[in-house]
């Protein structure tokens, strides 16, 4: 008789590394409460922290705190302010948790939401809207358009890379930049038969921006963002046995072509999400999970939540600086991720070259 020998018990994680793990997310999680306070104080009309928590704890009832003393503070808050910066936080953990599934999912650091081209198609059927000026859903037409846009582009990119029911990584990029060069010159056909307005409202949808964001955005917006980021962590574990590589994932029992589908979808959702409202944020998506990953690991684990919170609070402070840089002015929020991402990255990218002589 055959003994059946137990299964091996899993590594219990040390109290260090839990500390450590909840020390990080609740910095980033104070972090952000901050960033949300000081974005909505700050302003063409400062309210101070302390009015901004006042109105908030007033508002649910608690009579805690000064309210603002400005007489258009408390509805320059409430109407402009808070949706501004929820729509900021939610559309920049969006980005961030798209691009650790990207990374994850390609085994690449260098991957990002826009490789299967949903940024692309989001501008060219915001630019569509534009230039035809069509409004099948009144103001929300452009958003409504970049979304479904966004979502048919990764479609196209992950049909057209399959291959015997199989679809390899490597195959999937080259198609996704194929898509991405189509779209571009679609995007700029599109630019040419324009007006000039249509063509100054495709170049500002394409920098980003926050300006004019309001409730009912934001309430479209963050169950998408939010049940993203909810599936994103159920399928933290499976990326972490697919870094061992496709066959040694099939073997733990993972469906890797399943795992590969359902991170595709939901990087769609979530970028299309962020973009629809807020046009193209560039390197969110890159600079946020990987700058997390030098600090916490490559364990999906921690990085997928984490990179949610850094990407929020990454993309309220920039908003901060997008509308105080320049006085009585509203810079591209595009622009702002663009100036400080791109020196950064390639900081990262020498630091890593230089420790570690490569990419891991």
């Amino acid at each position: 008789m055959t003994a059946v020998l137990p299964a091996p018990a899993r590594p219990r994680t040390s109290p260090r590394v839990v500390a450590g793990r909840v020390g990080l997310l609740g910095g980033l999680g104070v972090a952000l409460l901050v960033a949300l306070v000081v974005g909505a104080g700050h302003g063409q009309l400062d309210v101070p922290p302390s009015e901004v928590v006042g109105a908030v704890l007033h508002s649910i009832g608690l009579d805690w705190g000064p309210l603002p003393t400005h007489p258009q503070g408390e509805s320059t808050l409430w109407q402009v302010r808070f949706p501004r910066v929820a729509m900021a936080a939610l559309a920049g953990a969006a980005l961030a948790t798209a691009g650790a599934l990207m990374q994850g999912v390609f085994g690449n650091p260098l991957a990002e939401p826009g490789v299967v081209g949903v940024s692309s198609g989001a501008a060219v059927g915001a630019a569509s809207v534009i230039v035809f000026d069509l409004a099948f859903v009144g103001t929300w037409t452009v958003a409504a358009c970049a979304f479904v846009g966004g979502l048919v582009a990764t479609l196209l990119v992950y049909l057209m890379s399959r291959d015997g029911g199989r679809t390899e990584v490597v195959t999937l990029v080259l198609t996704g930049i194929a898509l991405n060069a189509v779209t571009s010159a679609a995007l700029a056909f599109l630019m040419f038969l324009g007006d000039t307005q249509a063509r100054e409202e495709i170049v500002f949808w394409q920098l980003g921006s926050l300006n004019g964001s309001r409730w009912e955005q934001v309430g479209v917006v963050a169950p998408l963002a939010l049940g993203g980021i909810a599936v994103a962590l159920l399928l933290a574990p499976r990326l972490d046995l697919l870094a061992l590589g496709d066959r040694a994932a099939r073997h733990v029992g993972v469906d890797v072509e399943r795992l590969r589908l359902g991170v595709i979808v939901v990087v769609a959702v979530l970028t299309a999400a962020a973009v629809a409202f807020c046009g193209i944020i560039a390197f969110v998506g890159l600079v946020v999970p990987h700058l997390v990953r030098l600090v916490a690991g490559p364990g999906h684990r921690l990085l997928v939540p984490a990179s949610a919170l850094g990407g929020a609070v990454l993309l309220v402070v920039a908003d901060v600086w997008a509308r105080t840089a320049v006085e009585y002015a509203d810079l591209p929020i595009g622009m702002i991720t663009s100036l400080v991402g791109g020196p950064f990255f390639f900081w990262l990218l020498r630091r890593a070259r230089r420790t570690a002589g490569g990419w891991a």
